[in-house]
This record gives structure tokens, C-alpha cells and sequence, in this order.
């Protein structure tokens, strides 16, 4: 049982537009990602790491290695106790080339107990007792994923092989006795049934307490900056109905990235969020919150996280999430028409971004029919930095469709989103007026899309009364956009690369 539920979660999300000086490559991989978790523990207090072997390979000695190499931090800080390392498996349901890699994965966990029982002793708890889940849709694969454990990992322990000799005898006992399933949710349709998802999980597996994880940067992508912060105050609304329903504690996980459209979560935003998000028990720190600003100010931010407390969410009744399914369903056709016109620039422009990660190619859920016609677009990070790198934020595509809301609409909008004009505020700062006419000049923009674009931001200025800025930074990354697309004009790829990099260590980011 876990002494306590963490507050913050160290990701390995490669939206870092700096490479940490401990990095021997600008990719961050292998043993530096071992020595990067202690980095996260030891110097940033962190504690809770994600360990990622969703789209990309991963170290499955890094218990070991952690508690081989860094003893003396080790032995006064329990792995499993005091800090928390978690799997994030890929999903065997949708990830078909790494179904064997979930099947690994979950392996290695057993391997893990035994070295940290050989580290603190055969009472120690397991180092990884918990594993996310990516893409849940339906209470089937949590479900699942828990009794694969239970029935071909633990039970295989009392096979018999040849003349009472059993697994155990070869292989020793297998713990842990079980593993908790963390859903990570990150479409629409399951977030707006995720009473269900997570009742019936706590129902079949008959468990005291479940921790949930609700995605910001897909819904974000699929949907628009404004829908996706509606779908987790939904779901945040729901879980804690739920939970009191049930008499079971919920611990939901909110994935948030440093840009608006991600989440906005830095560490000079921390109060902020921390207000959006009320009731959420764990952030996610990414990678550009750790490595784009000052140490100090990470550690502190992280310190001010840590001795918060959840608070509680605001409660949405049926007929105000009615209300807000209205304002989604005016919202999400603009914004996705808009996408799908930009849609080969965005994938142009993404190819050039600097990868941080050794990550294998992944087809978000944008990529399928039901989310966005047959367009297929990258991973959230690059998508944001392709749009911020052109000079078109993506928190202020479709933004316009709020002149159709009704004032009962944009009036439960206001109240519920409550950082919506300072995240339009930070985006906007990156707004390059004369970058849709450079862009006209590299692909096909349909005349009524162009339109559509201009009206967006013209929306921004007049009725959210925002205004370009003026600081230095900000001009800069203006003029940036437009060199490069002239670059992309030109075709001088190098050229380009040099100043999409420029951009995102001015916004802090990558995407």
C-alpha cells in the first residue's frame, strides 16, 4: 500500500527546447534517462517519474542501475516508498508492432521487486506497482491488463514442470501480488463516459482506490484549445461524483505541458494552474518546465506544488454539461476545418523540429477516420511547435466560433475556463500578422479558410481586446516565423531548423 499519492509526475514528453547540460546528446536516451529519474528525485524532488515505453524504447534495468549507481540516495530514499516509478505501457489493442513490448515490459516489473529485495531487504515494497494504460476506452482493458498480470505473470509461479518441480523453484516467488492500472484518457467520447470506464473498473477489480489519468495535449489537438479544457473539467466533475457515489478515493492525474494549449503549466504559472485544475491530485512535469527555465525557479515551483493541496473541483450538473457539449459541438468543426487546410504545412514544419527523445513514429488518435477525415498529423508537441513556429498559436484557431455562443453558453465558459483571456494573452504574444501571406505562397490555403484565419485573430483583438506585444522576445519570434517561411519558400532547410530551434528556446518550449 502507498504511503502517499504524489503531486508530481516527472514525464519524458520531449517538449524541452534546451538540452540539459548532463545530456551527452541533444536526444536524451539510454543512461541518461537513469541518470535523469534521479535527477528529477534527488535535485528536483520530484515524486513520482513516468517511465515510457509507449513509442519508444526503454531501459527495463533502470531500477537497478538507480539503485546501483546512486546507493547513498537510495538507501535513505525508498524506491516504491518515499518515490514513485511508473510504467507507462503501450497499448496492445491499438500499438500492434509493440504488443510484445507490453508483454516485456510488464515482465520486467517482477525482475524489479527482486532487485530492490535485494537492496532493502525481502520486506521492501516493489519499486513499480502501478502502470498506465494509454488510449482506454473502455473499463475491458484496464480490467484486462490487471488479471494478464494476475494470470500469466503472479499465478505462473505455481505451474508445475516435471516431477513437482514448479516455476517458483527456477525462478523464485513473483511479486508483486498484483498491479494497479492507472486509464490514461484521451478522446472525447471515452472522457464523456468515463463514469463508466472507472466505475466498472473499481467494480470488477473490486478495488479500495484507482488513480486516472486525463490527457490535455491530445483532446487539445483533436479539438481545440477550449474544448479540451471543457472535457477535463467534465471529467474531473465526474470522477469526484463518482467517488462519493461509490465511497472509493479517486486520484486523477491531469497531463499538462508548458504551452496554453497543452496545459500551460510552467513554473511561473504554478498558482494558476493549480486553480484550473482544482481537484486534479498529481501534475505532470514535462520536460520543458524542467529544462527551459532557471533551476532554482523549478525547484521552488515544484516545492510549491508538492505542499499544495488538491482542493475540490467545481461540480457539473447534467444540465450544464449539456450546455457545455453545446459550446464543444460549435466549437470543434471551425476549429478542425482550419487544421485540416494546414494540415501538409503542419506536417512540413514538424519534420524539422529537433527531436529530445529517441521516440518510434506514433499516429495519434488524430490520425483516425472518426477524429479528423483521413488527415493524418504528428504527435501534439510537434504539432504545437509547427503551429507556434509559423506564427499561428493554435489556442486562437477557431476562436471565433465564441460569437455563437449563446450568453448562458459564454457565460458558463467564463466561469468554469478561468484562465481562458491570460492563456489567449500568452499565445497571442506569438502572433505574426504576415506570416498567412507567406503561407499562401508554400501550400494551398483555401480562400475561405485564409478568411476564416484572419477573422480568428481579428476576433482576439477586438472582442478579447488583446493586443500584439511589444516586448523584444516576442517581436523576435515574429520575425522569426516569417524568415522561416521564407526559408521553407526557398527551400533552405538548414536555415529553417536554425530558426524553429531560435523560437522555442524564446517561448520556452518546444511545442
Amino acid at each position: 500500500m502507498r504511503k502517499f499519492i504524489p503531486r508530481t509526475m516527472a514525464t519524458q514528453h520531449p517538449d524541452n527546447a534546451v538540452v540539459p547540460k548532463w545530456s551527452k546528446w541533444e536526444i536524451i536516451q539510454g543512461d541518461d534517462e537513469v541518470y535523469e529519474a534521479y535527477y528529477n528525485y534527488s535535485k528536483l524532488d520530484i515524486k513520482e517519474v513516468m517511465w515510457d515505453s509507449e513509442g519508444k524504447d526503454v531501459d527495463l534495468h533502470v531500477t537497478r542501475k538507480l539503485l546501483e549507481r546512486f546507493p547513498d540516495f537510495f538507501s535513505k530514499n525508498k524506491l516504491g516508498e518515499d518515490y514513485y516509478l511508473t510504467y507507462r505501457l503501450p497499448n496492445p489493442l491499438i500499438e500492434g508492432a509493440d504488443r510484445k513490448v507490453f508483454m516485456e515490459t510488464i515482465e520486467s516489473i517482477t525482475t524489479a521487486c527482486d532487485v530492490s529485495k535485494a537492496f532493502y531487504g525481502d520486506d521492501s515494497p516493489c519499486p513499480i506497482f502501478e502502470v498506465i494504460m494509454p488510449m482506454t476506452t473502455s473499463h475491458k482493458l484496464p480490467v484486462a491488463v490487471s488479471l494478464y498480470y494476475e494470470k500469466a505473470v503472479r499465478n505462473r509461479q505455481d505451474i508445475e514442470l516435471i516431477n513437482g518441480l514448479r516455476v517458483k523453484d527456477l525462478v523464485g516467488l513473483i511479486y508483486p501480488e498484483k498491479i494497479e492500472v492507472i486509464p490514461l484518457i484521451e478522446d472525447m467520447e471515452s472522457i464523456l463516459n468515463i463514469r463508466e470506464i472507472v466505475g466498472k473498473t473499481i467494480d470488477m477489480l473490486n478495488l479500495d482506490y484507482i488513480r486516472v489519468f486525463i490527457a490535455r495535449s491530445d483532446p487539445a489537438m483533436n479539438y481545440g484549445l477550449i474544448p479540451a479544457v471543457l472535457l477535463a473539467k467534465i471529467a474531473i466533475s465526474e470522477l469526484f461524483a463518482l467517488s462519493s457515489e461509490e465511497g472509493k478515493d479517486i486520484y486523477p492525474i491531469i497531463g499538462v505541458g508548458s504551452l496554453p494549449f497543452r496545459g500551460g503549466l510552467t513554473p511561473l504559472s504554478v498558482e494558476d494552474n493549480l486553480r484550473e485544475y482544482s481537484g486534479f491530485c498529481t501534475f505532470t512535469i514535462q520536460s520543458a518546465f524542467r529544462y527551459d527555465y532557471g533551476e532554482d525557479a523549478v525547484i521552488q515551483a515544484v516545492r510549491k506544488i508538492n505542499q499544495s493541496t488538491p482542493g475540490k473541483p467545481k461540480v457539473i450538473d447534467k444540465s450544464d454539461i449539456e450546455v457545455l457539449l453545446r459550446i464543444i459541438n460549435k466549437l470543434v468543426p471551425e476549429y478542425q476545418l482550419r487544421i485540416e487546410a494546414l494540415s501538409e504545412l503542419i506536417n512540413q514544419v514538424a519534420e524539422l523540429i529537433p527531436r529530445r527523445r529517441a521516440r518510434k513514429l506514433h499516429v495519434g488518435l488524430f490520425g483516425y477516420p472518426r477524429s479528423m477525415g483521413k488527415i493524418r498529423l504528428p504527435r501534439a508537441i510537434p504539432f504545437v511547435g509547427s503551429m507556434y513556429s509559423i506564427g499561428l498559436p493554435p489556442e486562437i484557431i477557431g476562436i471565433s466560433a465564441l460569437d455563437r455562443l449563446s450568453e448562458e453558453e459564454y457565460s458558463l465558459l467564463k466561469e468554469l475556463y478561468v484562465n481562458l483571456e491570460q492563456d489567449l494573452a500568452r499565445a497571442f504574444q506569438y502572433y505574426s500578422p504576415n506570416t498567412l501571406q507567406y503561407i499562401t505562397k508554400i501550400t494551398q490555403l483555401p480562400d475561405d479558410v485564409y478568411r476564416k484565419i484572419l477573422i480568428d485573430y481579428k476576433y482576439v483583438e477586438e472582442k478579447i481586446k488583446l493586443r500584439e506585444s511589444e516586448g523584444f522576445e516576442e517581436r523576435k519570434h515574429t520575425v522569426l516565423s516569417e524568415l522561416l517561411l521564407l526559408c521553407l519558400k526557398e527551400k533552405r532547410i538548414e536555415e529553417a531548423k536554425k530558426y524553429i530551434e531560435e523560437m522555442a528556446v524564446l517561448r520556452k518550449s518546444l511545442g
